[in-house]
Order: structure tokens, then C-alpha cells, then sequence
């Protein structure tokens, strides 16, 4: 009796100080507007050429994209995992590319004496960092490193719960990279919620996976690039661009993959019709 009594007052202290934990936080802690979890908004799920089985990418968009982060996110991001000969999948030519590619330097070396050396870029080079190394792209942008882009359209992207999950099973759904990207560019400027605190230097942003706020300011703006085609030169535009462009890069072979993928379907259904009229004609006059 007097262990049980022992054990019933040990879990009322647990439950106490618990409680009192709890009115701590409630004070001094996060406002009741301080969201759990992040995103505070899911990202927008948008209309794009290469969704669906037979999705294709657009060459005139994938090329405004690539203008996109040349003139604009090459400044801070790098793309270290794609090379300038790849850019022929975009519709240009190989001068173009040379021509394109010799607009870069890139360092080289050692030479003769031991020493290395910077050069234009050729097409087999890589799409260079803007900064010598990670410590010195941190210390440009208040300790917080850029991410390479040459992956982020598939590292990136918010995780669908039940029963959606099982819906993208089925239609194939794979644009949660470029959703969450073209989302994140085009929330800046909203109000955060009533109470929330937003850390000085950084910069609210609803879409945001990692935080309330992130260290980069909004980055895209009206007129900043100029398109050749006659393509709207808005923010919304110029997300939707380089957010296909940046999923193009991420996985350039998605065109060549789904046509397989329908190839592979397409054989397995005429094989199983094959197998089915085979095992009729074989076990059709056995008693079953």
C-alpha cells in the first residue's frame, strides 16, 4: 500500500512541474500565434509542361529561366553539378554554347610552374561557384551559405500527408520541388501573423520550409530581366521560369525516363495479354 501511495505522489510531482513547464513556456516562450510547424502556407500547386506521365519540358521557358538565374541567382548560387555542354537540351546550338559557357572563368591548373590559373569556361566545364569556398559564402550572406542549385528543385519540396500522398501515387505527381520553389519566390512582401516575432536581418516568408524567415530578401522584382520572346516580365513569370528551368536541371532525362516508363507499360500489358492467351490454350481441355 505504502509503494503504491509512493508511486501515485511521484506521477502527481511529474504532472505538476509538467504543468508548470508548460505555463512557463506560455509566458515567456512562443505567443499562441507562433506556428508548430513549418511551412506556415502549403505551396501552391501549379500547371506545369512536364507534369503527368507524358509531360514535357518547354525549351523557350527552360531558356528565360536559365536567363532567370544567370542575371539574377548566379550571383549567390551555384550550379557545380551541371555542365555548360548540357545546355544543348535547351535548343542551342553548339556555338551558342561555346559562346555562352566562355562568359564564365573558371580556375584551372597547376601549370608548367606548379601554380593555377583561371580561364574561360568551355562546355565541359561546370557552372562555377560565385565564391571561393563554402566559409567565404557564408561570410557574404550573414553566415548562411547559399545552396548549390543544381539539385534543389529535387532536395526541395513539403511533404504531402494522407490521403493526398496516395492521389500523387496515381497521377504521377513530381513538381513539389518547382511548386515549393516558384511559391517561395513570389511570398515575400505578406505580413507575418499578429505576435510573431521575426528575427532582425531575416525576412518573413509563409513558404518557407525552415523557419518563419529566411536570411535571403526577396530576390525578383518587375522589368529585372529582360525577355527576348515578349514574355511577361513579372515576378510571377520569372519564378515560374527558372523553377521549371531549375527542375530541368535536376533531372534533365525526365522526358526520356517517362517515355520509357511508357514503353515498360505498355510491354508489360501486351505480355500479360500473351500469358493469359497461353495459359488458356494450354489448360483449356484439362478438368479443373
Amino acid at each position: 500500500m505504502n509503494r503504491i501511495l509512493s508511486v501515485l505522489a511521484a506521477a502527481g510531482l511529474v504532472m505538476s512541474g509538467a504543468i508548470g513547464i508548460a505555463a512557463a513556456a506560455g509566458e515567456g516562450g512562443h505567443s499562441e500565434a507562433e506556428p508548430t510547424h513549418f511551412p506556415i502556407l502549403p505551396p501552391v500547386e501549379e500547371e506545369w509542361s512536364f507534369a503527368g506521365p507524358f509531360g514535357t519540358y518547354d525549351r523557350a521557358q527552360l531558356q528565360r529561366g536559365l536567363k532567370v538565374y544567370k542575371e539574377v541567382c548566379s550571383a549567390c548560387h551555384s550550379m557545380q553539378l551541371v555542365a555548360f555542354r548540357t545546355l544543348h537540351d535547351l535548343g542551342y546550338s553548339e556555338a551558342q554554347v561555346k559562346a555562352f559557357a566562355a562568359e564564365y572563368t573558371v580556375q584551372d591548373g597547376p601549370n608548367a610552374d606548379g601554380e593555377m590559373f583561371e580561364r574561360p569556361a568551355i562546355p565541359s566545364d561546370y557552372f562555377p561557384s560565385p565564391f571561393a569556398n563554402h566559409e567565404a559564402a557564408a561570410a557574404a550572406n550573414n553566415g548562411a551559405a547559399p545552396p548549390d542549385f543544381s539539385l534543389i528543385a529535387k532536395a526541395r519540396g513539403v511533404t504531402r500527408g494522407f490521403p493526398t500522398f496516395v492521389y500523387d501515387i496515381f497521377t504521377q505527381y513530381a513538381e513539389g520541388g518547382p511548386d515549393y520553389i516558384h511559391s517561395l519566390l513570389t511570398g515575400y512582401g505578406k505580413e507575418p501573423p499578429a505576435g510573431m516575432q521575426i528575427a532582425e536581418g531575416t525576412h518573413y516568408n509563409p513558404y518557407f520550409i525552415g523557419g518563419k524567415s529566411l536570411a535571403m530578401a526577396a530576390p525578383l522584382s518587375d522589368d529585372q530581366v529582360t525577355y527576348d520572346d515578349g514574355s511577361p516580365q513579372t515576378v510571377d513569370q520569372y519564378s515560374r521560369d527558372v523553377s521549371a528551368f531549375l527542375m530541368w536541371a535536376a533531372e534533365p532525362h525526365l522526358e526520356s525516363r517517362k517515355k520509357t516508363g511508357f514503353s515498360v507499360m505498355v510491354f508489360l500489358i501486351l505480355f500479360g495479354g500473351l500469358v493469359y492467351a497461353t495459359k488458356r490454350k494450354v489448360w483449356s481441355n484439362v478438368a479443373h
